[in-house]
C-alpha cells in the first residue's frame, strides 16, 4: 500500500476581514457629455475620459 502523507492543516480556520467602504464623495459632472460622466480627479486637473474636457483646480 501507499504511505500516507502528513498533511499540516492549522486547527482554527483564518479569520476573514470585514470590508471597510469609503464614505461616498460627489464629484462633478462633465459639462459637454451630461449627467451620465464624471471627471476624473487628478493632482492638478479635473478630465473627461469621454471628450477631454478639463478643467485646472
Amino acid at each position: 500500500m501507499a504511505e500516507k502523507k502528513d498533511a499540516k492543516k492549522s486547527a482554527a480556520p483564518a479569520k476573514k476581514k470585514e470590508k471597510q467602504f469609503k464614505p461616498y464623495k460627489p464629484g462633478k459632472y462633465c459639462p459637454k457629455c451630461g449627467a451620465g460622466v464624471r471627471l476624473a480627479e487628478h493632482k492638478n486637473r479635473l478630465s473627461c475620459g469621454k471628450c477631454g474636457y478639463f478643467e485646472k483646480k
